[in-house]
């Protein structure tokens, strides 16, 4: 069996030891304890070895610009279509869903494949372009996610200088926020991991290994799908799948790449699962949030969108990336994003149509046996 699809099955597996795990955490305190450790041990060590292994290239700075850009899009273009879907504007799920659309993490859903079927180079120019996903993931909605906040609890009354102080005592307080600041001022000085004491470095190194499987242990302990929540946010991963396919298929035709590789490598890239980074932002506005009656966001709507884009990402990204030269063509792209657009639209205004004839089909029968009592 090939490497990259075993990756993939243990990844699943993890997520479903999680759910297994159900039984055994009884209270929802037990579960908060491992996302405690994923937010103030493991991310932060992740976050820090992967600042401290970035490598500019000059002749490859067009990357991170690319993955930034596509960030962006996703970040303004896409939450016009999730009303459409049936997310209420300026509700948690639609803050919540727009915080993690336009992140990706392809660490966990590309890299890996990136490295089987393009090899060694592909895998560094992957990695190169993932710095812009980073400064968008980690600083960009940081940012975003924290003024939301101010703006949904009426903090905005604050002094310019107060507000800063008060974001200022947020940011420091969060470990996350210190290891990034800490691992960028060691860029600066050119000190990577190797420069470090190895007491440091094998410290950092044994905390983010535990990274991947507390997240997917943790995605398969919360997640709490329902029936309707479902199609709902499967209808938008394929959207937004269809919508990154059509955008690289619309940048192919104007810059003209035609080496089937680097193809390859954008559609793979741009397909990567939703990042977990985001979701850390919106653990810690939910925290600050714990004794207010108005939630900025929904954690538990971002663990669901988690949990369905990791296994969606991977079978498109495999699908693609084993299928030969197929999707090298600007045909074939553009035809695999629209069935997936209209796939994506389909699900939700199906169910949708489908649950409103139910609930009227429920009320005539309930209207029926009130008017055979009343006759009787």
């Amino acid at each position: 069996m090939d490497v990259s699809l075993q990756k993939t099955i243990t990844f699943i597996l993890f997520i479903g030891i999680g759910l297994l795990l159900k039984i055994k955490f009884s209270t929802k305190a037990e579960v908060v304890g491992i996302k405690k450790i994923i937010l103030n041990l493991a991310l932060p060590a992740t976050i820090f070895i992967a600042l401290l292994g970035i490598k500019v290239e000059a002749d490859l700075l067009l990357l991170p610009l690319l993955a930034l850009l596509l960030n962006a899009l996703l970040f303004f273009v896409f939450p016009l279509v999730l009303p459409i879907l049936g997310i209420k504007k300026n509700s948690s799920n639609y803050r919540t869903a727009k915080m993690l659309i336009p992140s990706l993490a392809p660490g966990l859903s590309c890299f890996p494949f990136v490295l089987e079927y393009l090899g060694d180079s592909y895998l560094a120019k992957a990695a190169m372009a993932d710095l812009g996903n980073k400064v968008f993931v980690l600083m960009i909605l940081y940012v975003i996610a924290m003024n939301w906040h101010y703006k949904i609890q009426q903090k905005k009354a604050q002094s310019g200088k107060a507000k800063l102080k008060s974001l200022g005592i947020a940011m420091i307080s969060e470990p996350v926020n210190v290891f990034i600041a800490a691992a960028l001022i060691l860029v600066g000085f050119g000190i990577n991991m190797e420069s470090l004491p190895f007491f440091a470095s094998e410290t950092l190194s044994r905390l983010s290994l535990l990274m991947t499987p507390l997240v997917l242990l943790y995605i398969g302990l919360a997640v709490n799908i329902k029936k309707n929540q479902l199609v709902q946010i499967l209808g938008i991963l394929m959207l937004r799948a269809g919508f990154v396919i059509i955008i690289t298929g619309l940048l192919l035709l104007v810059t003209g790449i035609s080496l089937q590789k680097d193809i390859l490598l954008m559609l793979a890239f741009s397909l990567s699962a939703c990042s977990f980074w985001p979701f850390a932002h919106i653990s810690a506005v939910d925290a600050a949030e714990a004794d207010e009656t108005k939630k900025t966001f929904n954690p538990n709507y971002a663990i669901s969108i988690l949990a369905l884009s990791f296994p969606l990402s991977t079978i498109l990204i495999l699908g693609i990336l084993s299928s030969g030269n197929i999707f090298t063509q600007p045909t074939s792209i553009f035809m695999l994003g629209g069935v997936l657009s209209i796939v994506g639209f389909g699900l939700p205004f199906f169910f949708y149509k489908k649950s409103k004839t139910a609930e009227k089909e429920e009320i005539i029968n309930k209207n029926m046996e009130i008017s055979t009592g009343e006759t009787s």
